[in-house]
């Protein structure tokens, strides 16, 4: 099996090279590049097609967020991990909505850190479920009068918002299984044809849209 490449984009350089260090010394995992800006980020992602980006919020020429947009939108298959310093930065929605898959505080232990980059490229499930439904739920109340959802819930089968559902409260595939009483296969295919039918990117997406068309309620509504 391949090694995960990871491209590194942080205006810190003792950040980068701690990161850099601790990626590159664990198995199955390879640093492809570092980034001391968005606009860098951007030139290598391109270049060297990383699995994942840890993706820095507030770096110069080009913010984070942009980085993350733009990657996206182009169809870039490497998937986006922001860093944070705070858990509620204003800056997270945004970047979730951009297109990141995830988000991880600055602080965060350094095996936890490894876990998050293998999760993110697995594309199987959101980083820590608890935090981020309570991050994004806070944002979504947030978000800006009229802002259009990432795409209506048109063509959805009455069992597929039910899994959406499901998705948005941070539960896993298997814990959907349990609730529901399928097999991993149906909930796998029902998650595929959200992605299809929504136009989003992967389970952060899925979360985002079903805040934003009101299947979910935030808290405090």
């Amino acid at each position: 099996m391949n090694d995960i490449k990871v491209l590194v984009a942080d205006d810190q350089a003792l950040l980068r090279g701690s990161f850099r260090v601790l990626i590159d010394t664990t198995p199955g995992l390879t640093t492809v590049g570092e980034a001391a800006d968005g606009a860098e980020a951007v030139e290598l992602a391109r270049r060297e097609r990383p699995d994942v980006v840890l993706m820095d919020v507030r770096m110069p020429r080009l913010d984070g967020i942009e980085a993350t947009r733009q990657l996206c939108a182009e169809g870039n298959a490497a998937r986006v991990l922001i860093l944070t310093m705070f858990d509620l930065d204003d800056a997270v929605y945004a970047a979730l909505r951009a297109g990141a898959s995830g988000f991880l505080l600055k602080d965060v232990p350094p095996a936890e850190l490894l876990q998050a980059i293998r999760v993110v490229a697995s594309g199987e499930a959101l980083l820590a479920p608890s935090v981020t439904r309570r991050l994004i739920a806070e944002f979504a109340r947030m978000a800006e009068p009229g802002q259009a959802p990432l795409s209506g819930l048109d063509g959805v089968t009455d069992r597929e918002r039910e899994v959406l559902t499901l998705i948005a409260r941070g539960l896993s595939n298997q814990e959907i299984c349990a609730h529901l009483h399928v097999g991993n296969g149906t909930v796998k295919s029902h998650v595929g044809h959200l992605l299809a039918k929504l136009q989003a990117r992967d389970r952060a997406q899925l979360v985002i849209a079903a805040y934003e068309s009101n299947l979910v309620q935030p808290r405090g509504r």
